[in-house]
């Protein structure tokens, strides 16, 4: 249920408070809107001839053998480095502005007393724009169930938070159009809502930690004070913030990525994670749960994976398992519930999981 505490969304929530605290904003809009305009054009320019581009450094300019492995894997790093950088930079900026309209105290307000099955689709959907890595985990359950929260529709914030997130959803359709990227949203969000759901129906309170509801209800800062000036320097702190601190993982997974799509081959994964190996999607699951890593690392690997043959939902559930369940986030939770709870939502999510490899390998 987790990425990695330095690349995730928390670091938006950061930048919302250094907006709020800044003296005076250091730009005024019109000049953000007039230097963001050239930026934007120059953007989409760059993203248009990185693929020629990358073609000629590779191929013309290194001298390299198209039809080589070592060529080959050197250009898929080449393309899709600067391309998924590049996506991460654009839609980070426009989630950094718009998570200052939804911090996780407006969040706990919205979601104070709402009703299961409502609450849970809301609580889903709330999870997606919302800041949330691992170190978060913790106080933002204390926050949600001192508030009034139903125990199921904070799970299924939980769940939503880390798995539908704007990193794994933009590398998505960078990487696979918006055709997959949808689908997992979908079919994370479903997860999430009826993970939520079914917890809630089991009435696991008392699972939870006793000192945990005794916990006094905290007041957050007014985001909606905040002037438009201030949330684009939101959006360009979130930038510095999630950016420079997720690009060594974009690298490595595009790394491992680059070494799979040149010297891996062809069909090799079809006897492992294809669709006839009815197997597969329990060891992906199996495999994606303990590991300890984040949208921004394991996609390009699952892109490669696909692009030799491997299952679209055996990919998938491994993806979702690794970056939607994780080792850590469960010790983390630890402190807040107890084992039992723990098994069931680690079990029910998984489970989901499950379903949705089978459903996409049959489907697709």
């Amino acid at each position: 249920m987790a990425q990695q505490d330095p690349v995730e969304n928390t670091a938006l929530a950061a930048a919302v408070v250094v907006a709020q605290n800044s003296p005076a904003p250091t730009l005024k809009l019109g000049r953000y809107v007039l230097l963001g305009l050239p930026l934007l054009a120059l953007w989409v320019g760059v993203y248009w001839i990185l693929e020629p581009l990358s073609k000629w450094i590779t191929f013309d300019l290194a001298a390299m053998a198209s039809d080589s492995r070592l060529g080959m894997a050197i250009q898929f790093f080449v393309f899709e480095a600067p391309k998924v950088l590049l996506l991460l930079t654009l839609v980070v900026f426009g989630v950094g502005i718009l998570r200052t309209f939804f911090t996780p105290e407006r969040t706990r307000r919205i979601l104070a007393g709402k009703r299961e099955s409502a609450g849970n689709v809301l609580a889903a959907l709330l999870g997606i724009v919302t800041p949330f890595c691992s170190c978060s985990a913790v106080p933002l359950f204390i926050g949600f169930v001192t508030a009034g929260v139903p125990l199921g529709v904070t799970f299924s914030f939980l769940v939503s938070a880390p798995m539908v997130n704007e990193v794994a959803l933009v590398m998505l359709f960078g990487l696979f159009g918006w055709k997959v990227a949808g689908l997992y949203a979908g079919t994370g969000v479903a997860i999430a809502i009826i993970s939520g759901w079914i917890i809630g129906r089991l009435k696991m309170e008392r699972h939870v930690e006793p000192w945990v509801y005794a916990t006094p209800v905290g007041q957050g800062a007014d985001e909606e004070s905040m002037s438009w000036a201030l949330r684009v320097e939101a959006g360009v702190a979130a930038v510095k913030d999630i950016v420079g601190k997720v690009w060594p993982y974009v690298l490595a997974g595009i790394a491992v990525g680059a070494g799979i799509h040149g010297y891996v081959p062809e069909n090799f994964m079809a006897s492992i994670m294809g669709k006839d190996a009815w197997w597969a999607v329990p060891v992906a699951v199996v495999i994606g749960v303990p590991m300890y890593s984040n949208a921004a690392g394991i996609i390009p690997v699952v892109q490669a994976l696909l692009e030799k043959g491997a299952a679209l939902g055996t990919v998938l559930a491994f993806m979702m398992a690794v970056i939607g369940l994780s080792l850590p986030e469960v010790i983390i939770l630890r402190k807040v519930l107890k084992l039992r709870l723990i098994g069931v939502f680690v079990g029910i999510v998984a489970a989901g999981i499950l379903i949705v490899g089978y459903l996409f390998n049959i489907i697709f």
